[in-house]
């Protein structure tokens, strides 16, 4: 797949992000437990409690957290969904802010979101923030979360699947490139950033709005923190279809909904929907004006609910 260009260091935002993480302390997401006390080392093979709990693991010398959300009700080998925050935000975010929880309570599968150092993900390209300054390798730390997760609770190795919004759908991008763990990714207001020359097989579903300007659909330098310097997300998308074998894909559109599938071999599938209009934004998350600007998203788009849409396009697509 192409080298996309590289984008400038990503830079703090100290007084919305401290604002933001002040808002986000003591969060417990509706419908979940209180987390219970962090585990380490032996103590993360205990059970996998229900509702939600954290975990540390110690990966490259440094210690990371995450979080992991168990439904009361699960099928004897259940499906994992990694749901990976974007830059200045959290795994706490992430939980409360975009409804997984929800969805795995209803469909009945676990979903975990592991936390990035200092807020950001090393994606490649030199981004983002600290973790693409030190080259952290998060491939291993998120790779690590999902073992970790897998000793815990029978999870389903052909249902295991990866998404995230912005810096987060770089980084699912970053592990769909680098792994062989996923059936299925999902990016939303995302790009591909850095060398993916050997990619996994997977399904995947994109969702961009085409008024995105940190992310910017048709490509170029993006005016976040960051400067995300990507190419056309059109593109990004070609090249997994190319990289799945593909056929050509059909479009339909259904104002301001746009979407392009394409059927791969072995049942895999390649997506792309955009929304007319939309900015750099999870459709059909609350709108939250000073957590928004804290985590330089834009108007959440009610065209269609990203949460939904993804997991109907996982639950469609496991691994053959």
């Amino acid at each position: 797949m192409a080298v996309p260009r590289t984008p400038l260091r990503l830079v703090a935002v100290a007084g919305l992000l401290a604002l933001l993480l002040a808002l986000l302390a003591g969060c417990t997401p509706h419908g979940s437990t209180p987390p219970a006390g962090g585990a380490t080392g032996s103590a993360a093979a205990a059970a996998l409690p229900v509702g939600s709990s954290t975990a540390r693991l110690t990966v490259g010398g440094l210690g990371r957290d995450y979080r992991v959300y168990r439904p009361a009700s699960l099928p004897a080998r259940a499906p994992l969904v990694v749901m990976l925050h974007g830059g200045f935000g959290s795994a706490a975010e992430a939980e409360r802010y975009y409804g997984w929880d929800h969805q795995a309570s209803t469909a009945h599968f676990v979903v975990v979101y592991p936390d990035g150092l200092d807020h950001a993900w090393n994606t490649g390209g030199g981004c983002c923030g600290t973790p693409g300054r030190k080259g952290t390798d998060d491939v291993a730390f998120v790779s690590a979360v999902v073992s970790a997760v897998e000793q815990r609770v029978p999870v389903d190795p052909r249902r295991v699947y990866v998404t995230g919004i912005s810096n987060g759908g770089m980084m699912a991008y970053r592990l769909a490139c680098d792994t062989h763990l996923f059936a299925a990714v999902g990016a939303d207001s995302a790009t591909l950033l850095g060398a993916c020359s050997d990619p996994a097989p997977l399904s995947v579903l994109h969702i961009h709005g085409t008024a995105d300007h940190n992310i910017p659909y048709q490509g170029g330098q993006g005016q976040g923190a960051a400067h995300i310097d990507g190419p056309p997300v059109p593109d990004v998308v070609a090249d997994w279809r190319a990289t799945n074998r593909c056929s050509a894909p059909a479009t339909t559109t259904s104002r301001p909904v746009t979407t392009s599938s394409a059927a791969c071999p072995d049942g895999r599938a390649v997506e792309l929907i955009t929304v007319a209009g939309a900015g750099h934004q999870w459709p059909g998350s609350p709108d939250r004006p000073l957590i928004q600007r804290a985590l330089g998203l834009d108007t959440p788009s009610k065209a269609l609910d990203a949460t939904s849409v993804f997991w109907t396009f996982f639950a469609a697509h496991p691994a053959p």
